[in-house]
């Protein structure tokens, strides 16, 4: 049973249309990439799932129900988290502090309880503490609690916000480009913590992403996006090898007999695209 559906699903600004009529359904436990180059939909696409933007054609459910009408909000109560591409992180504000930040959805409390620590205020505070040091532990974390968000390193940085949106305990998890900025130690690393938190975790989990390498090493399925369409989709060598994305990647003139694949040692590799 798929636990994401988009069908049909078209978004305008203007004149430009972003996304063009994109179908794709997501199983449960399944982990998708989606590629393409810059300016391809692909972060569009995530503002739709999470309701930032409302479709203009098509459809979009989760568990069978359609989110057309949700707000952000509401669909993030649904089960649905996402990382972003750029930091949003409070970075005053300790590790730990931004994970609680998500963690406190589901343990809410009274005004009156948060300003005079009465009733419900100091098991729920103490459950909401447990459980996103649990969700710094799963990201390799949980030594950086107390430190400030903006002074960790930039890769740590990226983890702490996967580690929020865990916190949110989430039936589908959304990351946003996650390698952005990232160094290739820094991607195998990454690369190697999405899928134990994927296998650990069962969770089903979408990823956008530029960098191939990321993609090809941890996705079971991938679909290739330009110019808000899709233009492939299959695995990561299928994709990888086919006509149309290797043109999207390095341009028509350089795609005859050649793959964007990093495991084929291909000229053109992401990096270089």
């Amino acid at each position: 049973m798929s636990l994401l559906v988009l069908e049909g699903v078209t978004k305008r600004f203007g004149g430009l249309v972003a996304v063009s009529n994109f179908s794709l359904s997501v199983g449960r436990g399944e982990l998708v990439g989606i590629i393409g180059p810059n300016g391809a939909g692909k972060t569009t696409l995530f503002n739709l799932i999470t309701a930032v933007y409302s479709p203009d054609g098509g459809d979009i459910r989760l568990e069978g129900r359609s989110l057309r009408g949700l707000r952000s909000h509401q669909v993030t109560r649904l089960g649905v988290a996402r990382t972003f591409q750029n930091l949003r992180l409070l970075k005053r504000a300790s590790a730990l502090e931004n994970v609680k930040t998500a963690a406190q959805l589901y343990h809410p409390y009274s005004f009156l309880e948060s300003i005079s620590h009465l009733g419900r205020f100091r098991a729920k505070e103490s459950t909401i503490e447990r459980e996103s040091l649990e969700a710094l532990e799963r990201v390799g974390l949980a030594d950086r609690a107390h430190q400030p968000a903006g002074t960790l390193p930039y890769g740590h940085q990226r983890r702490l916000e996967i580690a929020r949106a865990l916190a949110l305990k989430p039936k589908l998890l959304l990351l946003d480009e996650p390698a952005a900025g990232m160094n290739p130690e820094e991607i195998e690393e990454l690369n190697g913590l999405i899928l134990r938190i994927h296998r650990e975790l069962n969770l089903t989990t979408v990823v956008i992403e530029h960098h191939m390498e990321l993609v090809v090493g941890i996705c079971q399925r991938v679909v290739c996006m330009n110019f808000g369409e899709k233009i492939a989709e299959g695995t990561p060598e299928e994709v990888c090898s086919d006509p149309e994305v290797v043109k999207a990647y390095l341009g028509e003139d350089f795609a005859a007999g050649l793959s964007v694949c990093p495991t084929r040692g291909a000229r053109g590799e992401v990096d270089d695209a």
